[in-house]
């Protein structure tokens, strides 16, 4: 199924231009830009959405599917509908279901605006999001969106780029984003001027404590947040 909102604003279709160049290799950039260390974050994420049998997912910026294929193995849910606002990242992930990624989970693939869900209210019982928020136009917006999707108690789940606490760490991890990103993913998808966007986002992205009061801003409550690897990366849990 695909599902279209309408034309994207400017910077969603630059950002739309960006990811439709990128996704056949989004997932090997991903691996090296990490030293493989970001499926640790992906198996955290899982654990910390806890899925059981019972619930329906809808997968927000979905990508390629890492965030819906790891629950599949770790905590399979009844459903899963792995949205994306890019159909070649979705193309990728259609490839990844029919060598058996999804483990006999249902999962459909719909072209979806974050900012405006095309889902009636309590729809879902878990909303995710990895790496999505700092892409969005509006990201209050999104994770209004998110909020009105779940039904009463859903929790929604996100990953996301961080702000490390510890000073020396951060600055360390601002000399690896200002060279190496757009380095790695000029190297693997000849697209520097793609990469040097994804920087530029994670650098402009706000500390962990701003994201969580935007969360209860949106209408979440009960929300927290674990930092991993020093903080670089941060894991999200709001419960509608």
């Amino acid at each position: 199924m695909t599902v279209r909102n309408g034309a994207p604003d400017a910077h969603g279709a630059r950002v739309r231009g960006i990811f439709s160049e990128i996704a056949q290799r989004y997932d090997l950039f991903n691996a090296l830009s990490s030293f493989g260390i970001y499926r640790s974050w992906l198996t955290r994420m899982a654990r910390v959405a806890a899925c059981t049998a019972e619930d329906r997912v809808l997968d927000v910026a979905g990508g390629t599917g890492d965030v819906s294929f790891e629950l599949c193995e770790s905590c399979p849910p009844a459903s899963i509908e792995l949205t994306d606002f890019t159909p070649e990242m979705l193309d990728v992930a259609r490839e990844r279901i029919d060598a058996g990624a999804n483990q006999g989970v249902p999962v459909s693939l719909a072209e979806v605006d974050a900012h405006a869900l095309p889902y009636a209210g309590a729809s879902f019982t878990v909303v995710t999001c990895a790496y999505g928020l700092r892409n969005f136009s509006d990201r209050t917006r999104a994770m209004r969106e998110a909020a009105r999707v779940l039904k009463p108690g859903g929790r929604y789940v996100v990953l996301e780029f961080g702000t490390p606490p510890n000073a020396a760490w951060r600055a360390l991890y601002r000399v690896y984003l200002n060279h190496m990103i757009p380095f790695i993913g000029g190297v693997v998808t000849g697209d520097r001027a793609g990469f040097e966007y994804l920087r530029d986002s994670i650098k402009g992205f706000p500390p962990q404590d701003q994201v969580a009061r935007e969360l209860k801003e949106a209408g979440f409550s009960q929300v927290s947040y674990e930092n991993r690897t020093g903080g670089i990366i941060a894991i999200y849990r709001a419960v509608r």
